[in-house]
């Protein structure tokens, strides 16, 4: 199938959405996407997506490009070089080996790098109906010769949403976290993590101490609670769902008593970062995880139901001997009714 083959599959693609489709203002939800890919380089990602969307190229520097005109705000476009910094800095930031990567990071984005860190494509915040225009995008790159996670056996590059949350209150966060949590094994198998993905550690599960409190249906903070409950566990960017910026949006304070770290910014949302960005694969798109994503949504909207699969989730936890003979994830599709296939 060629590419004008694939753009006619999706053409007339409706994005599903969520049981909430608005904010906390009454608006419509929005969505953020970011895409990492290596092949064209920053200037020529630029162009794409300037082209893709009428709009016109800000260079801020040679690795970080704005483009302007799209009515949602502007589009993001950089050599994500945090991407081989961070490998030395996680678990040992004083270490010789954090510096050495510094160094060479520093060496590579000068030469221009681009065939060893990734171009991330990261769009402002878009109303849900507009991912199929980002569904078109990722078949402009990958047409221009875009590739994605299994393109080498060192890129550990993601598809990463960012959908705002239809409601601020600790009941509305605390639900999508149980909802998570019960369909995590379900979603890890269905986006299949790339293995250096996992060495990296850029989208670590959570503690599983964590996790058990959390599904206890009794669990039900106040947002002060829930924010401490979760920094102690999870002081760090490095989930498959970061709370991250949601919690700095609401308390900032106490966010930055205990993670200083300025990559960390606040928005109404949360940052679903588990799938890969398979972009050079033909039928991969945006579809896959935006579906997936919306069975935390459909649980998360449905309280009896979720408080039935908390229930049935903490007893599978409570019995780690019979881990060897079920399999969370196929459990999970007897409650979604569906198989776990594509």
């Amino acid at each position: 199938m060629d590419e004008g083959d694939y753009r006619d599959l999706f053409r007339d693609w409706r994005v599903p959405l969520p049981p909430v489709t608005d904010n906390p203002d009454g608006e419509p939800r929005r969505v953020g996407v970011e895409l990492e890919m290596i092949g064209p380089g920053v200037a020529e990602v630029s162009r794409l997506v300037a082209t893709h969307f009428d709009g016109r190229v800000e260079e801020k520097s040679r690795y970080e490009h704005l483009v302007h005109g799209d009515p949602a705000g502007d589009w993001g476009v950089e050599l994500d070089y945090e991407y081989l910094k961070q490998k030395g800095r996680e678990e040992d930031p004083e270490s010789d080996l954090a510096a050495f990567i510094d160094e060479a990071a520093e060496s590579l984005v000068r030469a221009g790098a681009e065939a060893v860190v990734p171009v991330e494509v990261v769009s402002p915040p878009l109303p849900m109906e507009r991912l199929a225009e980002v569904q078109s995008l990722i078949a402009r790159l990958r047409h221009a010769g875009a590739r994605g996670t299994g393109a080498g056996i060192s890129y550990a590059f993601g598809l990463q949403l960012n959908p705002e949350l239809p409601s601020l209150d600790a009941g509305t966060i605390v639900a999508y976290l149980k909802a998570f949590f019960c369909l995590y094994d379900w979603l890890e198998e269905r986006s299949a993590p790339d293995f250096t993905r996992r060495l990296t550690r850029f989208m670590a599960p959570f503690p599983a101490r964590y996790v058990r409190k959390v599904v206890d249906p009794e669990y039900r903070p106040r947002q002060a609670r829930l924010i401490d409950d979760y920094l102690t566990d999870n002081p760090t960017r490095n989930r498959a769902l970061d709370l991250l910026p949601l919690f700095l949006y609401l308390d900032e304070e106490r966010v930055r008593a205990v993670v200083d770290d300025p990559r960390v910014k606040p928005r109404p949302t949360f940052h679903y970062r588990l799938p890969n960005c398979e972009i050079d694969r033909p039928y991969w798109g945006i579809h896959l995880a935006w579906a997936d994503w919306l069975k935390v949504e459909a649980l998360a909207a449905d309280r009896a139901r979720l408080t039935r699969i908390c229930r049935a989730y903490a007893r599978w936890l409570d019995e780690p001997l019979g881990h060897l003979l079920e399999d969370w994830a196929r459990e999970v599709e007897s409650w979604l009714g569906q198989t776990a296939g594509r």
